[in-house]
């Protein structure tokens, strides 16, 4: 099976940057900015640190594994934290809605689908169980990603640690 799966992460990008109309408010009739939220809003969010770990079935992608992780949040409330290693690619996704409170002021994701891919083509989908666990990087403190899942045939593991930076937001 192999981490040669691949799925587009252009059509998750494009999809994210169409996905929603914004209402324009008075200045004066404008409420205050409620704090960012993690994975928020539709868009793009490329995070810097440190990837910890990154496993699939028995290989091991941890060695070449990029110091960068993209969180993408599709119109439809879909959540992808991608992975990156050695030019391929390895995408957590769950519907956001699911997102639950967790221990420490975590949050969690339940996953329902891994997608692999090479370069910026990701194609391949693989059903599973599992969850992603993570901080909020906008409280400007370092945070952990860690995402765990299992299909029929295999396993996945993905860790990152921020360094309480973001890198790049799009829409």
């Amino acid at each position: 099976m192999g981490f040669e799966i691949e799925m587009k992460l252009s059509t998750l990008a494009a999809a994210a940057f169409f996905s929603s109309a914004v209402l324009a408010l008075p200045a004066s009739a404008a409420p205050a900015a409620p704090a960012e939220t993690f994975p928020g809003a539709p868009g793009v969010i490329t995070l810097s640190g440190k990837c910890a770990k990154l496993v699939v079935a028995k290989f091991d992608a941890t060695k070449g594994c990029k110091n960068e992780l993209a969180s993408v949040t599709l119109a439809n409330g879909v959540v992808t934290f991608i992975f990156t290693s050695d030019g391929k690619a390895l995408g957590f996704q769950g519907d956001g809605s699911g997102i639950k409170p967790a221990s420490n002021g975590n949050a969690r994701l339940p996953l329902s689908l891994v997608t692999t891919g090479v370069g910026n083509k990701m194609t391949g989908e693989v059903k599973v169980a599992g969850f992603c666990t993570f901080g909020n990087p906008y409280a400007g403190k370092p945070i952990a990603i860690e995402c765990t899942a299992e299909s029929k045939d295999s396993s996945f593991t993905g860790s990152f640690r921020t360094g309480g930076k973001l890198v790049k937001k799009g829409k």
